[in-house]
């Protein structure tokens, strides 16, 4: 077994927003990886006194401990459970009915020596690695198929788009959302390896179009996860014009783990 965890900050003065864990648990039977992009609210009111890092550390925390010790549940339930258990411990001095409570993008995967289940919810991405050396990306692109037209402000998504039908789902306060994240389950003895990004990760494939997801499952195993992470720090500077990145952040935080089966 062989791991890789990457983190890095869009922005050195604000604090990292995503959250990672890989779990080996005792007896080497298995282990779990855990990864949340944090949502950054627009500035404005948000209904709640805590900020996206406090959320995304108990709902990443929570899911943690549950891929592990909860052998028993899918990882839809555990998703489900974690964020009820991360809602009650605010639902007494905020506003979770706010579209804008602290939210994030999920991705989880646990294996064992019978098989590997995955769950991805809105946009980060898992890809994984056959023994052949194919590699099939899991996405949830609901996000990715709307209009352009659909997404212009902040307060149109919010109304109409997030958390809705005919919109993207994200975890954030109403745990029934874990029914609508894309999983499934794969032969352990097709799964060579993982890897998990964040979408300031992804940006190599999906904003820049420098490679396919292929290679970009290249770069992190023969480069490893910052290599990847300071490709798209490069493209992001030398984008000064915005062709590529439009209206998104400059930088945003990145988050890469590999998980080599």
């Amino acid at each position: 077994m062989h791991t890789e965890l990457v983190s890095e900050p869009g922005d050195p003065a604000r604090p990292n927003e995503d959250f990672a864990s890989v779990a080996l648990p005792a007896g080497g039977q298995g282990g779990a990886l855990v990864v949340l992009d944090g949502v950054t609210p627009p500035r404005g009111e948000t209904g709640c006194l805590h900020s996206v890092p406090w959320f995304t550390a108990r709902l990443g925390g929570a899911l943690g401990e549950l891929t592990v010790s909860a052998r028993d549940l899918t990882l839809s339930e555990i998703l489900y459970r974690a964020i009820l258990r991360t809602s009650e411990a605010h639902a007494g001095t905020c506003d979770l009915s706010h579209p804008r409570t602290p939210q994030a993008t999920v991705v989880l995967a646990r294996w064992s020596p019978e098989g590997v289940e995955h769950l991805v919810l809105s946009d980060s991405a898992l890809l994984v690695e056959a023994p052949s050396g194919a590699v099939t990306a899991v996405l949830d692109d609901r996000l990715s198929r709307l209009p352009r037209s659909a997404l212009a402000t902040d307060a149109l998504v919010d109304a109409t788009l997030r958390n809705r039908e005919g919109g993207f789902f994200t975890a954030a306060a109403d745990p029934s959302v874990a029914k609508r994240a894309v999983t499934g389950t794969l032969p352990r003895a097709g799964v060579r390896a993982l890897a998990a990004l964040t979408d300031g990760a992804t940006r190599w494939v999906d904003t820049f179009r420098q490679g396919d997801w292929a290679d970009c499952f290249g770069v992190v195993r023969e480069e490893g996860g910052r290599a990847l992470v300071e490709r798209v720090r490069r493209l992001e500077r030398t984008d000064s014009g915005r062709e590529f990145l439009r209206r998104s952040k400059t930088h945003d935080d990145a988050t890469v783990v590999y998980a080599e089966l």
